[in-house]
């Protein structure tokens, strides 16, 4: 469903609020839904990447000042794996770090105290130059790993794991279905959708083969086998 605000068209967008000022945070989430958009505040402020995967939001509003780690950390690591619109807002507004900010990959960014009423124009013009043209890119986390769909890279710990065309498929069915064993008739139907024909000793190479990489990249056990059934994550 789409409202309008100002004359302007919204749809039902996601905005990711990274702001440790319960007040403030606060302030921003009722502010946004009441335009129409859907809006969340971070929890756990030392795993910002885990709700970042878990919400796809379409824009960021991010402090720099945050626990754990600051604002541009947090930017750096989500630029790894998305080009999401990432808005700054601090009352550490010197020229500085502005210029930190857009260097870490920023979009935009408000000096606090802000009226709410240009928060609302800008993240406005942001979506509306961003998602005119495109859509939000598709992210799945389970474990720390962050499988994006869009450009089919792995991403954990703030490094790219490599994967074949056949890895990253058998990957995707099980990050899909995390928490769920799927058979191995499954995965080789997927993997059919590409140009050759899997047999059960091609698919077996090549979960061995993606099990091995995974592992070497520090995830241990990701990948289970289901007796009789196929695999899981």
């Amino acid at each position: 469903m789409e409202r309008t605000d100002g004359g302007m068209p919204m749809k039902i967008y996601r905005i990711l609020i990274v702001e440790d000022d319960r007040v403030i945070a606060k302030s921003i989430k009722q502010h946004i839904e009441a335009w129409g958009c859907s809006a969340r505040t971070v929890r756990d402020f030392s795993d910002v990447m885990h709700e970042f995967a878990e919400f796809n939001p379409h824009l960021i509003l991010m402090d720099i000042g945050l626990p754990f780690f600051d604002g541009y950390h947090w930017c750096s690591e989500i630029r790894k794996v998305s080009q999401v619109p990432v808005i700054f807002i601090s009352s550490a507004a010197d020229n500085m770090n502005i210029v930190m900010a857009v260097s870490m990959g920023g979009d935009d960014f408000i000096a606090k105290p802000f009226d709410l009423s240009v928060l609302t124009a800008k993240v406005q013009a942001m979506l509306r130059r961003t998602y005119d043209f495109s859509g939000a890119s598709n992210l799945i986390e389970h474990r720390g790993a962050i499988l994006n769909i869009s450009d089919a890279t792995l991403i954990y710990e703030g490094n790219i794991v490599d994967l074949t065309k056949n890895e990253y498929r058998i990957l995707q069915a099980l990050m899909e279905n995390r928490g769920r064993a799927v058979s191995r008739d499954m995965l080789m139907k997927r993997l059919w959708e590409t140009d050759s024909f899997v047999d059960e000793n091609t698919l077996t190479v090549n979960v061995a083969r993606l099990r091995k990489k995974l592992e070497q990249a520090g995830m241990q056990d990701f990948i289970q086998t289901k007796k009789g059934i196929g695999y899981l994550v």
